[in-house]
């Protein structure tokens, strides 16, 4: 059953997927040297020593780079897993990690998985996200993984979307379950939101 939220939500997501195909290929490859800059700032501000992060797709503000230096430094990153019951089991970043086609086609890593509540552990969360408005409201892809990971922690630690700064705007269609997050991270800025 699909409202008139639903419809607002999916024609965004739509318009937002198509303005990142339409990113060359030297964008992309700026805008990972620039998030890699701006979460090695973030996590050195945080004095992180676990998270979790996400493996960037071809049209996304890249990651991989970011996670590989990380797992370098003895970081402990934890990469999502799709599971088909809505929630995310996790597997521990490797510097020469294998990758495989995840349950929507999307990167995920492949090695021992650790349960959802892994995450409890950590001491940042960085996810994806399609848009994140100015207070702080993200609007995901979806699936609502991310959602119901942040809802469910007992003790949720910051949390930081990475974006491109196009995709900051002023208001995103928000649901009940929908969870904020305390900031973004694009490839020119890290910002501070003020929800959390």
């Amino acid at each position: 059953m699909t409202g008139p939220l639903d419809t607002e939500k999916r024609a965004l997501r739509a318009e937002l997927r198509e303005r990142r195909q339409q990113r060359s290929a030297a964008a992309l490859e700026d805008a990972a040297t620039g998030v890699h800059a701006q979460l090695d700032a973030l996590v050195a501000t945080h004095g992180v020593r676990s998270m979790s992060c996400f493996l960037s797709t071809p049209t996304e503000p890249g990651t991989r780079e970011f996670i590989a230096a990380a797992v370098a430094r003895g970081i402990r990153v934890l990469l999502p897993v799709t599971r088909a019951d809505g929630l995310l089991d996790w597997a521990v970043a490797e510097e020469e990690g294998d990758t495989a086609e995840g349950l929507f086609g999307l990167p995920e890593p492949v090695g021992e998985l650790l349960s959802p509540v892994a995450v409890n552990d950590v001491d940042l969360l960085v996810i994806p996200a399609a848009a994140v408005d100015r207070t702080g409201m993200r609007l995901g892809w979806g699936r609502g993984y991310f959602d119901k990971t942040i809802g469910s922690m007992e003790k949720c630690p910051p949390v930081y979307a990475v974006i491109f700064d196009s995709e900051l705007v002023d208001s995103v269609p928000r649901e009940v379950h929908d969870q904020p997050v305390s900031g973004v991270v694009t490839p020119t800025r890290t910002v501070l939101l003020p929800t959390r």
